[in-house]
């Protein structure tokens, strides 16, 4: 390998690299191995929870995964579908506006649906004055607080996965398959389901999954409005009945969902290989007119319109009335907090993907590839879970360094990891690291081996490979690193709720607290901030996208 071949003075760079790599990953695994092993002890609330709430807590988690899956495809694929295979007016605008909704985290949207939906809210009054209605007796109207409101409210915001995948995929595919099937007398739709979508379907597959995957994650939906599923179950046992092992037990039978869930993502991907030669689908759409483009601006609108245009709407409008008493509760240092923390996580995640890519591109040892694997597990795992597991294990970690600090100095220095921002910041960068890994790696496979294997002749050693030829070429792909996981620790809310230190808020904490309070207007402006950190990294992402099909063809239909 790389490091039997390297002359004399490097070797010490490649195992440091290995080293590092192999601490990243051990630093990502810790709150996995500690789960498991404290969920080997023994619970006295596990036996009552499995006779209990356990059956409950597992239908309403699978009922919300399958509700979320079958409406994220269907919103995501059809939306998708539309703008890369239609031309309709305002299709250019809809390209980029149906990510929108991925900026607003799905709490935020639950507090302002209830806001608007429940009895004493807006629309519902509206309808008592319109028709005369007196109360609840004369009229039925659903309750948003239930699991299908959550299903809707997470729906709303999760499906642009699905779509932003969806899309690459339809814009991929080879004009000839679609053709061949317009001749054979298959209409725009039905070949949609005969050809598109199966070809499509491997990437459908994973935008479903990254999907499903926040749905586990979640905990601001699923508590506001009191569904419990696995991650609030967590929460309920861990700071209510203050049992840790039980805890640990719940979280392990998360983590076996997710487990499931990237089983069946495998799955539904194997064996779906296919050849996309020749003229690109993308540009190539059939001009809509009248009444059917009417129907598919509406069908592209309505889910940007609730997912993103409402909601923005609200937040703009409480924030205008209320801005004043936002900044008396302390938005300032609640924001002030919220980049402090986004900033290290974001950075330390950049610099710990730097490491791992470059250590697996120059080693190449199994040891060194499996270490960069593990060290994207973290996305895997549900925010609840990983902070279960990192709060038991730093807390051991504290009584080891009081026992020591009490034989040798006779004083214990106290809590010096867990229930700290370093415990804070471990848990972020832990389930975050993946999507700078991700980005890294991609931006590393377009570099040429031969660059750096030309440094390394001329005697440059590992670190200044990297520092010389490859952070130049990989500014984008660091930014693009930097940003995605700037945005998705603004956002994170399971997680800080149990690592942040006593006392300290950030933009998603507060909100929640306050919408728990039924205080939402009063943190308005300081949610309004949370979607603004995500907009502008969705807006250049989908830039990206449509850079190769700048040029259209379009067809008449």
């Amino acid at each position: 390998m790389a490091a039997a071949s390297a002359p004399a003075g490097r070797g010490g760079g490649l195992r440091l690299l290995r080293i590092g790599a192999l601490v990243a990953a051990g630093l990502v695994v810790l709150p996995l191995l500690a789960v498991v092993v404290m969920a080997a002890s023994f619970s006295d609330a596990l036996p009552h929870l499995w006779r209990t709430v356990m059956p409950q807590l597992a239908l309403n988690t699978l009922l919300l995964m399958a509700g979320v899956g079958i409406s994220v495809i269907m919103l995501g694929c059809g939306a998708a579908w539309l703008v890369v295979r239609y031309r309709f007016p305002g299709h250019g605008i809809m390209q980029w506006a149906l990510a929108l909704p991925l900026a607003v985290p799905g709490y935020l949207v639950a507090f302002i649906y209830t806001d608007l939906l429940e009895y004493a809210g807006p629309v519902q009054k509206a309808l008592r004055e319109l028709f005369g209605w007196q109360g609840p007796r004369d009229y039925y109207f659903p309750e948003i607080r239930s699991l299908p409101g959550a299903v809707m409210v997470l729906s709303l915001t999760l499906y642009p996965y699905v779509y932003l995948l969806a899309r690459v995929a339809f814009m991929a595919q080879s004009a000839s398959l679609l053709e061949a099937a317009r001749l054979l007398g298959r209409k725009p739709w039905p070949a949609f389901f005969a050809v598109a979508l199966p070809v499509a379907w491997p990437a459908v597959a994973a935008g479903t999954a990254l999907a499903l995957m926040e749905v586990l994650n979640d905990f601001g939906v699923v508590d506001f409005f009191a569904v419990p599923t696995f991650t609030a179950g967590i929460f309920d046992v861990w700071l209510n009945m203050n049992d840790a092992a039980g805890a640990a037990q719940l979280a392990l039978v998360l983590l076996v969902f997710t487990l499931l869930l990237i089983l069946l993502e495998r799955m539904a991907r194997r064996r779906r290989r296919f050849d996309t030669a020749g003229p690109r689908a993308a540009g190539r759409g059939w001009r809509l007119r009248g009444w059917k483009a009417a129907l598919a601006l509406a069908a592209c609108l309505l889910p940007v319109v609730l997912g993103f245009v409402l909601p923005v709407a609200v937040l703009l409008m409480h924030a205008a009335r209320f801005w004043q008493e936002s900044l008396q509760q302390g938005l300032m240092e609640q924001l002030f907090n919220t980049l402090l923390l986004a900033s290290v996580v974001s950075l330390t995640a950049a610099l710990l993907a730097l490491v791992l890519a470059f250590a697996a591109r120059l080693d190449g040892s199994a040891t060194v590839r499996g270490a960069v694997r593990l060290a994207g597990i973290g996305y895997a795992m549900p925010g609840a879970m990983l902070a279960v597991g990192l709060l038991m294990a730093l807390a051991w970690a504290d009584g080891l360094i009081n026992d020591a600090a009490r034989a040798w100095l006779g004083m214990a220095p106290g809590l010096l990891l867990s229930g700290t921002m370093f415990a804070l910041a471990h848990g972020h960068v832990s389930r975050f690291l993946a999507l700078a890994l991700g980005s890294i790696e991609s931006g590393l496979a377009r570099i040429s081996p031969s660059m750096e294997a030309a440094a390394r002749t001329l005697g440059a050693r590992p670190a200044e490979v990297l520092r010389r030829v490859h952070l130049p070429m990989l500014r984008g792909s660091v930014l693009t690193a930097l940003l995605i996981v700037f945005v998705d620790s603004v956002k994170e809310l399971p997680m800080t709720l149990l690592l942040r230190p006593f006392g300290f808020s950030t933009l998603a904490t507060q909100t929640y607290q306050f919408a728990s309070d039924e205080m939402f207007e009063e943190a308005a402006l300081g949610a309004l901030f949370i979607v603004m950190a995500g907009i502008i990294p969705l807006i250049l992402l989908v830039r990206a996208m449509n850079a190769p099909s700048s040029q259209s063809e379009t067809a008449r239909f």
